[in-house]
């Protein structure tokens, strides 16, 4: 049977991350397009091996980009320099950042997720509150994981996005 004609519960792990790569690629160029206007920087929130921050410094040339993961272990040509870098657990990182920062920016795109539920669902309770002390009025949140507070209200995904596959929000504060 056709890759695209399997349910998505039969996708291999191939076809599956396929999906979930488009996805978050359609998400993040959704996100650029709903901050256009809203002056701030950009955080990644799980830099990885850097694909999806080499995109949002492809996608967002002039904004500057903020990344964040316990350690590096990205591309060589995707390591943010020293200014621009947040190494260690978010519980420590994001509050130092706020600190730093203030409630700047105008995306985050947190991609987190680990593969183990617990702790994954752990993180994603606790990001939220975390995370908007960086966020400014009308600044969009891109997730892997959902993501609950109020004043985080869900954006329409891009058609090609299925429900659950990946996650957009407006953060507006009260």
């Amino acid at each position: 049977m056709p890759a695209a004609e399997r349910r998505a519960s039969d996708l291999s792990r191939l076809d599956s991350a396929i999906r979930r790569l488009q996805g978050q690629r359609a998400c993040l160029e959704q996100a650029a397009r709903l901050v256009a206007d809203l002056p701030g920087p950009v955080l990644e929130l799980g830099l990885g091996n850097g694909r999806s921050y080499d995109h949002l410094r492809a996608i967002l040339p002039e904004r500057e980009i903020f990344a964040f993961d316990r350690q590096v272990a990205t591309h060589p040509d995707c390591v943010p320099d020293a200014a621009h870098l947040f190494l260690g657990e978010f519980r420590d990182s994001l509050p130092a950042a706020a600190r730093r920062l203030g409630a700047t920016a105008a995306l985050a795109h947190a991609d987190f997720g680990s593969g183990e539920r617990a702790p994954t669902a752990a993180l994603a309770a606790w990001l939220p509150a975390a995370l908007i002390a960086l966020l400014r009025a009308g600044a969009v949140v891109a997730s892997d994981q959902a993501l609950a507070l109020p004043g985080l209200e869900a954006e329409p995904l891009p058609a090609a996005v299925p429900a659950g596959r990946y996650h957009l929000y407006r953060w507006w504060p009260a």
